[in-house]
């Protein structure tokens, strides 16, 4: 079994990657399977089998540095590490993301295309939540998507390729849902390509670690919670919601594309910059 396991190393990214999601449903379905049969609460399902999905996933993923790549410190490879580096990291990604949230609301405030109101629920705890959701997102899936689907590319191909394909599964991923729901979110396409590539921009300015892309994550998803769930804003209708975002999600609008781009562009150079040194 381990000497299989050693020589899945040598065979083509897909097929690490189709075997590593077989094993992983392999160990996640026994468990799964009598979740879904006797929880009633749709909700409580899915934040049970969610949250069990991703604990087998980060073993897996121990067990697959071990006896794949025999990296037993796998999660350190990817860069996710406890140093102050990474800690310092992570709280530079956090103002980052929530800067660029407030920017974007803050200019449309200033051309008047919403107003700012009173929070329907006490501030503080909102933004409490709205820190925890979003690192907890940003942990989730920049450890996915930046960690080990990441490392597993760029093992085969070379950074270009890795980057832009990285990106393109991310976003591709976020549309596993019914038909209709992929037809009305489909617009905030573009949006999380661009995201994707920022990601892995900022992993490789911050010489191969996680805490910038988490932070940064964790503060867009969380600058969003905040002003969205405390009802923060109310859109005046000047213009389209196209120019906004359709539904009030500023990825699928072009204001929210625009600045994305422009965070993208800078991390870009950054990220550049660190492999001239």
């Amino acid at each position: 079994m381990k000497n299989n396991l050693a020589r899945l190393a040598q065979r083509p990214a897909p097929i690490r990657l189709g075997c590593f999601i077989l094993m992983l449903l392999a160990l996640w379905l026994p468990f799964a399977a009598p979740i879904y049969l006797l929880v009633q609460d749709a909700n409580l399902v899915s934040i049970l089998t969610m949250v069990l999905l991703y604990i087998e996933f980060i073993v897996l993923l121990k067990l697959w540095g071990k006896y794949v790549y025999q990296q037993p410190q796998i999660l350190q490879h990817y860069g996710l590490d406890t140093t102050s580096h990474n800690r310092i990291d992570l709280l530079r990604g956090l103002a980052i993301g929530f800067t660029n949230i407030w920017l974007l609301f803050g200019i449309e405030s200033l051309l008047g295309w919403l107003v700012w109101q009173q929070p329907k629920i006490f501030l503080l705890k909102i933004v409490i939540e709205g820190v925890i959701v979003g690192l907890a997102v940003g942990f989730a899936e920049e450890l996915l998507f930046r960690g080990w689907l990441l490392d597993e590319l760029e093992r085969d191909y070379n950074q270009r390729v890795a980057l832009w394909t990285d990106a393109l599964i991310f976003a591709t991923l976020h549309f596993i849902k019914p038909l209709e729901a992929i037809i009305q979110t489909l617009p905030q396409f573009p949006a999380l390509i661009v995201l994707g590539l920022t990601q892995v921009w900022a992993k490789r300015w911050r010489r191969g670690r996680l805490g910038l892309p988490i932070g940064l994550h964790g503060g867009l998803v969380g600058g969003f919670y905040i002003i969205n769930v405390g009802g923060l804003i109310k859109y005046t209708g000047v213009v389209p919601d196209w120019v906004t975002g359709v539904y009030h999600n500023p990825l699928m609008g072009v204001m929210g594309l625009f600045l994305m781009s422009i965070l993208a562009v800078w991390m870009s150079r950054r990220g550049k910059r660190s492999h001239l040194w």
